[in-house]
Protein backbone atom coordinates (compact mmCIF):
# COMPACT_ATOMS: atom_id res chain seq x y z
CA UNK A 1 0.00 0.00 0.00
CA UNK A 2 1.03 3.63 -0.50
CA UNK A 3 2.38 5.19 2.69
CA UNK A 4 1.51 8.84 3.18
CA UNK A 5 4.09 11.42 4.21
CA UNK A 6 1.80 12.37 7.12
CA UNK A 7 1.90 8.80 8.47
CA UNK A 8 5.67 8.63 8.10
CA UNK A 9 6.07 11.92 9.98
CA UNK A 10 3.75 10.71 12.74
CA UNK A 11 5.79 7.54 13.24
CA UNK A 12 9.05 9.48 13.11
CA UNK A 13 7.83 11.96 15.74
CA UNK A 14 6.64 9.12 17.96
CA UNK A 15 9.81 7.01 17.77
CA UNK A 16 12.65 9.39 16.87
CA UNK A 17 13.88 7.27 13.94
CA UNK A 18 14.79 8.73 10.55
CA UNK A 19 12.26 9.33 7.78
CA UNK A 20 13.44 6.42 5.64
CA UNK A 21 13.45 4.01 8.60
CA UNK A 22 9.92 5.10 9.50
CA UNK A 23 8.74 4.59 5.92
CA UNK A 24 10.34 1.11 5.72
CA UNK A 25 8.68 0.10 9.00
CA UNK A 26 5.26 1.23 7.77
CA UNK A 27 5.72 -0.54 4.44
CA UNK A 28 6.69 -3.74 6.23
CA UNK A 29 3.56 -3.57 8.39
CA UNK A 30 1.04 -2.37 5.76
CA UNK A 31 0.73 1.03 7.40
CA UNK A 32 -0.24 -0.30 10.85
CA UNK A 33 1.19 2.24 13.29
CA UNK A 34 1.29 -0.05 16.34
CA UNK A 35 2.91 -2.87 14.39
CA UNK A 36 5.40 -0.40 12.89
CA UNK A 37 6.43 0.68 16.38
CA UNK A 38 6.91 -2.97 17.36
CA UNK A 39 8.89 -3.52 14.16
CA UNK A 40 11.25 -0.68 15.05
CA UNK A 41 11.59 -1.89 18.65
CA UNK A 42 12.38 -5.43 17.57
CA UNK A 43 15.03 -4.25 15.10
CA UNK A 44 16.65 -2.04 17.73
CA UNK A 45 16.17 1.12 15.68
CA UNK A 46 14.03 2.89 18.29
CA UNK A 47 16.59 2.37 20.99
CA UNK A 48 19.35 3.54 18.65
CA UNK A 49 17.38 6.67 17.73
CA UNK A 50 16.78 7.58 21.36
CA UNK A 51 20.49 7.34 22.07
CA UNK A 52 21.60 9.18 18.93
CA UNK A 53 22.22 12.50 20.72
CA UNK A 54 24.21 10.93 23.57
CA UNK A 55 27.97 11.28 23.73
CA UNK A 56 30.02 8.16 23.01
CA UNK A 57 33.63 8.98 23.93
CA UNK A 58 34.82 5.63 25.32
CA UNK A 59 35.48 2.50 23.30
CA UNK A 60 38.29 0.66 21.60
CA UNK A 61 40.87 1.34 18.89
CA UNK A 62 42.20 -1.77 17.14
CA UNK A 63 44.27 -2.98 14.19
CA UNK A 64 43.47 -6.08 12.12
CA UNK A 65 45.64 -7.53 9.36
CA UNK A 66 44.85 -10.11 6.70
CA UNK A 67 47.72 -10.73 4.29
CA UNK A 68 48.34 -7.55 2.32
CA UNK A 69 45.32 -5.72 3.76
CA UNK A 70 45.14 -3.98 7.13
CA UNK A 71 42.67 -1.75 8.93
CA UNK A 72 42.87 0.52 11.96
CA UNK A 73 39.55 1.56 13.50
CA UNK A 74 37.96 3.27 16.47
CA UNK A 75 34.55 2.16 17.74
CA UNK A 76 32.93 4.21 20.50
CA UNK A 77 30.53 3.49 23.35
CA UNK A 78 29.25 5.73 26.12
CA UNK A 79 31.05 4.15 29.07
CA UNK A 80 34.34 2.42 29.71
CA UNK A 81 32.35 -0.34 31.41
CA UNK A 82 30.57 -1.19 28.16
CA UNK A 83 33.83 -0.92 26.19
CA UNK A 84 35.31 -3.72 28.31
CA UNK A 85 32.26 -5.94 27.87
CA UNK A 86 32.82 -9.08 25.80
CA UNK A 87 29.82 -8.24 23.60
CA UNK A 88 31.43 -4.92 22.68
CA UNK A 89 34.90 -6.37 22.06
CA UNK A 90 33.34 -9.03 19.81
CA UNK A 91 31.45 -6.29 17.94
CA UNK A 92 34.69 -4.37 17.29
CA UNK A 93 36.39 -7.51 15.99
CA UNK A 94 33.42 -8.32 13.74
CA UNK A 95 33.42 -4.81 12.28
CA UNK A 96 37.19 -4.91 11.83
CA UNK A 97 37.08 -8.12 9.81
CA UNK A 98 34.15 -6.82 7.75
CA UNK A 99 36.22 -3.74 6.88
CA UNK A 100 39.12 -5.98 5.83
CA UNK A 101 36.82 -7.89 3.50
CA UNK A 102 34.85 -4.96 2.02
CA UNK A 103 37.76 -2.46 1.94
CA UNK A 104 35.54 0.65 2.00
CA UNK A 105 37.21 4.02 1.51
CA UNK A 106 34.43 6.28 2.82
CA UNK A 107 32.03 6.34 5.76
CA UNK A 108 29.14 5.98 3.32
CA UNK A 109 30.64 2.82 1.81
CA UNK A 110 31.29 1.39 5.28
CA UNK A 111 27.70 2.07 6.41
CA UNK A 112 26.35 -0.06 3.54
CA UNK A 113 28.83 -2.95 3.75
CA UNK A 114 27.47 -6.31 4.86
CA UNK A 115 28.04 -7.42 8.44
CA UNK A 116 26.48 -10.74 9.47
CA UNK A 117 23.87 -10.53 6.72
CA UNK A 118 22.77 -6.91 7.23
CA UNK A 119 24.24 -3.45 6.61
CA UNK A 120 26.73 -2.08 9.12
CA UNK A 121 24.16 0.54 10.16
CA UNK A 122 21.54 -2.12 10.94
CA UNK A 123 24.14 -4.34 12.64
CA UNK A 124 25.17 -1.53 14.99
CA UNK A 125 21.53 -0.67 15.73
CA UNK A 126 20.89 -4.29 16.68
CA UNK A 127 23.86 -4.25 19.04
CA UNK A 128 22.74 -0.96 20.62
CA UNK A 129 19.52 -2.76 21.59
CA UNK A 130 21.56 -5.54 23.23
CA UNK A 131 24.36 -3.53 24.87
CA UNK A 132 22.13 -0.60 25.85
CA UNK A 133 24.46 2.25 24.88
CA UNK A 134 25.09 4.43 21.86
CA UNK A 135 27.70 2.75 19.63
CA UNK A 136 29.44 4.27 16.64
CA UNK A 137 32.17 3.39 14.18
CA UNK A 138 33.89 6.75 14.53
CA UNK A 139 36.73 6.35 12.04
CA UNK A 140 38.78 3.80 10.15
CA UNK A 141 41.47 3.51 7.50
CA UNK A 142 42.08 0.53 5.23
CA UNK A 143 45.54 0.07 3.71
CA UNK A 144 46.75 -2.38 1.09
CA UNK A 145 50.43 -3.15 0.63
CA UNK A 146 52.69 -4.87 -1.85
CA UNK A 147 55.04 -7.73 -1.03
CA UNK A 148 57.88 -5.18 -0.88
CA UNK A 149 56.13 -3.24 1.86
CA UNK A 150 55.34 -3.91 5.53
CA UNK A 151 52.66 -2.99 8.03
CA UNK A 152 53.73 -1.71 11.41
CA UNK A 153 50.98 -2.19 13.99
CA UNK A 154 50.79 -1.37 17.66
CA UNK A 155 47.86 -1.30 20.11
CA UNK A 156 48.50 0.39 23.45
CA UNK A 157 46.75 -0.37 26.77
CA UNK A 158 44.44 -2.97 25.26
CA UNK A 159 42.88 -0.54 22.82
CA UNK A 160 43.24 3.02 24.10
CA UNK A 161 45.60 3.87 21.21
CA UNK A 162 45.97 1.99 17.91
CA UNK A 163 48.60 2.76 15.29
CA UNK A 164 49.06 1.42 11.79
CA UNK A 165 52.04 2.33 9.57
CA UNK A 166 52.50 1.45 5.90
CA UNK A 167 56.23 1.45 5.13
CA UNK A 168 58.44 0.79 2.12
CA UNK A 169 60.53 -1.90 3.77
CA UNK A 170 60.59 -5.68 4.00
CA UNK A 171 61.82 -5.49 7.61
CA UNK A 172 58.81 -6.11 9.89
CA UNK A 173 60.79 -5.06 12.99
CA UNK A 174 61.54 -1.66 11.48
CA UNK A 175 57.86 -1.24 10.63
CA UNK A 176 56.91 -2.18 14.20
CA UNK A 177 59.44 0.28 15.63
CA UNK A 178 57.97 3.03 13.47
CA UNK A 179 54.50 2.19 14.80
CA UNK A 180 55.85 2.41 18.37
CA UNK A 181 57.29 5.83 17.58
CA UNK A 182 54.06 7.13 16.05
CA UNK A 183 52.07 5.79 18.99
CA UNK A 184 54.34 7.48 21.53
CA UNK A 185 55.14 10.80 19.81
CA UNK A 186 51.90 11.33 17.84
CA UNK A 187 53.07 13.11 14.68
CA UNK A 188 50.38 14.52 12.39
CA UNK A 189 52.16 14.21 9.05
CA UNK A 190 54.80 12.02 7.42
CA UNK A 191 56.96 14.91 6.13
CA UNK A 192 57.01 18.69 5.75
CA UNK A 193 55.68 18.34 2.20
CA UNK A 194 52.41 17.01 3.62
CA UNK A 195 51.71 20.18 5.65
CA UNK A 196 49.33 22.38 3.69
CA UNK A 197 50.45 25.89 2.76
CA UNK A 198 47.74 27.63 4.75
CA UNK A 199 48.95 26.05 7.98
CA UNK A 200 52.58 26.90 7.16
CA UNK A 201 51.66 30.53 6.45
CA UNK A 202 49.61 30.81 9.64
CA UNK A 203 52.41 29.42 11.81
CA UNK A 204 55.01 31.69 10.21
CA UNK A 205 52.75 34.69 10.77
CA UNK A 206 52.28 33.83 14.45
CA UNK A 207 56.01 33.26 14.99
CA UNK A 208 56.86 36.52 13.23
CA UNK A 209 54.49 38.47 15.51
CA UNK A 210 55.98 36.72 18.55
CA UNK A 211 59.48 37.80 17.52
CA UNK A 212 58.33 41.38 16.96
CA UNK A 213 56.63 41.45 20.38
CA UNK A 214 59.89 40.25 21.93
CA UNK A 215 61.53 43.38 20.53
CA UNK A 216 63.91 41.51 18.24
CA UNK A 217 65.69 43.56 15.54
CA UNK A 218 64.02 43.42 12.12
CA UNK A 219 67.16 42.09 10.44
CA UNK A 220 67.29 38.89 12.56
CA UNK A 221 63.55 38.16 12.80
CA UNK A 222 63.49 36.15 9.55
CA UNK A 223 66.35 33.88 10.68
CA UNK A 224 64.69 33.42 14.08
CA UNK A 225 61.40 32.49 12.47
CA UNK A 226 63.14 30.01 10.15
CA UNK A 227 64.65 28.29 13.21
CA UNK A 228 61.33 28.18 15.02
CA UNK A 229 59.64 26.80 11.92
CA UNK A 230 62.10 23.90 12.00
CA UNK A 231 61.03 23.20 15.59
CA UNK A 232 57.39 23.42 14.50
CA UNK A 233 57.92 20.81 11.78
CA UNK A 234 59.78 18.59 14.27
CA UNK A 235 56.70 18.62 16.49
CA UNK A 236 54.21 17.56 13.82
CA UNK A 237 56.20 15.73 11.10
CA UNK A 238 57.37 12.14 11.57
CA UNK A 239 60.53 12.50 9.47
CA UNK A 240 61.74 15.55 11.43
CA UNK A 241 61.29 14.00 14.87
CA UNK A 242 64.04 12.50 17.00
CA UNK A 243 63.64 8.72 16.76
CA UNK A 244 61.95 7.41 19.90
CA UNK A 245 64.24 4.38 20.27
CA UNK A 246 67.48 6.28 19.52
CA UNK A 247 67.34 10.06 19.84
CA UNK A 248 70.82 10.44 18.34
CA UNK A 249 69.10 10.43 14.94
CA UNK A 250 65.89 11.63 13.37
CA UNK A 251 63.35 9.24 11.88
CA UNK A 252 64.39 10.40 8.40
CA UNK A 253 68.05 9.61 9.15
CA UNK A 254 67.02 6.15 10.36
CA UNK A 255 65.00 5.49 7.22
CA UNK A 256 67.78 6.73 4.93
CA UNK A 257 70.16 4.39 6.72
CA UNK A 258 67.76 1.47 6.22
CA UNK A 259 66.90 2.48 2.63
CA UNK A 260 63.25 2.69 3.67
CA UNK A 261 60.41 5.23 3.77
CA UNK A 262 56.93 5.69 5.20
CA UNK A 263 53.98 5.83 2.82
CA UNK A 264 51.34 6.78 5.40
CA UNK A 265 50.13 6.13 8.95
CA UNK A 266 47.14 6.52 11.22
CA UNK A 267 47.13 6.88 15.00
CA UNK A 268 43.74 6.69 16.73
CA UNK A 269 43.42 7.55 20.43
CA UNK A 270 40.00 6.68 21.84
CA UNK A 271 37.82 9.72 22.42
CA UNK A 272 40.43 12.11 21.04
CA UNK A 273 38.76 15.40 20.14
CA UNK A 274 35.33 14.42 21.49
CA UNK A 275 33.87 16.88 23.97
CA UNK A 276 32.90 14.79 26.96
CA UNK A 277 29.87 15.81 28.98
CA UNK A 278 30.44 15.99 32.73
CA UNK A 279 27.77 13.92 34.44
CA UNK A 280 26.41 14.58 37.93
CA UNK A 281 25.94 10.97 39.00
CA UNK A 282 23.81 11.81 42.06
CA UNK A 283 21.52 14.01 39.96
CA UNK A 284 21.22 11.29 37.32
CA UNK A 285 20.22 8.70 39.93
CA UNK A 286 17.72 11.13 41.44
CA UNK A 287 16.16 11.79 38.05
CA UNK A 288 15.79 8.07 37.44
CA UNK A 289 14.01 7.63 40.78
CA UNK A 290 11.34 10.21 39.87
Amino acid sequence: MAISAKLVKELRDQTGVGMMDAKKALEATDGDMDKAVDFLRESGQMKAAKKADRIAAEGLAKVYVDGNTAVVLEVNAETDFAAKNEKFTNLVETIGHALLKAKPQTDEEAAQMEVEGVSLTDYINQKIAVIGEKIALRRFKVYEKTDDQSFGQYVHMGGKIATLVLANTTDPQLALNLALHVSGIAPEFVSEEDVDQARRDHEREVLTEQAKNEGKPEKIIEKMVDGRMRKFFAEICLYDQDYLLDDSMTVKELLDKENASVVDFRRFAVGEGIERKEEDFAAEVASQMK
